[in-house]
Order: structure tokens, then C-alpha cells, then sequence
């Protein structure tokens, strides 16, 4: 169960659950290829906690410009 961010949290920095999935499940990925963390400390132990983490922290986003960019293709 997710207490830590809170659902309500995240979709205050994302338009939609579809996006904050992407966002999370990329940015998770990332980090257990070995991305640098971009938080000093997580309450999580896995990367997909700490991902959303790092979202309501407001450290990582969607680019929109470079998603605009890709519907156009």
C-alpha cells in the first residue's frame, strides 16, 4: 500500500495517473540501470517508491517539449 507520497501528492505535480506512471516507471528504470539519485535520502527501499519519492519532491518531471515532439512524428 502506498502511504508515502500520497496519490492525491503526485497528481498535484502530473496531468493524469497515466503520466505519473510513465514518469515513475521510466525514472525507476533509470535508477536501477545506476542513475545518480537525486535525493539525499528515501523512505522507500525500492526504486519505484523512490522514483514517485523524487516526483513530489518536484525533482523530476515530464518534458513537455520533448513529449510534443514525439506525438508529432
Amino acid at each position: 500500500m502506498l502511504l508515502y507520497p500520497s496519490v492525491d501528492d503526485l497528481l498535484k505535480k502530473v496531468n493524469s495517473r497515466y503520466s505519473l506512471i510513465m514518469l515513475a516507471s521510466k525514472r525507476a528504470h533509470e535508477l536501477d540501470a545506476g542513475a545518480t539519485p537525486l535525493l539525499s535520502s528515501y523512505e522507500s527501499p525500492k526504486t519505484i517508491g523512490r522514483a514517485l519519492e523524487e516526483i513530489a519532491a518536484g525533482v523530476v518531471s515530464i518534458d513537455a517539449e520533448k513529449t510534443k515532439a514525439n506525438k508529432s512524428k
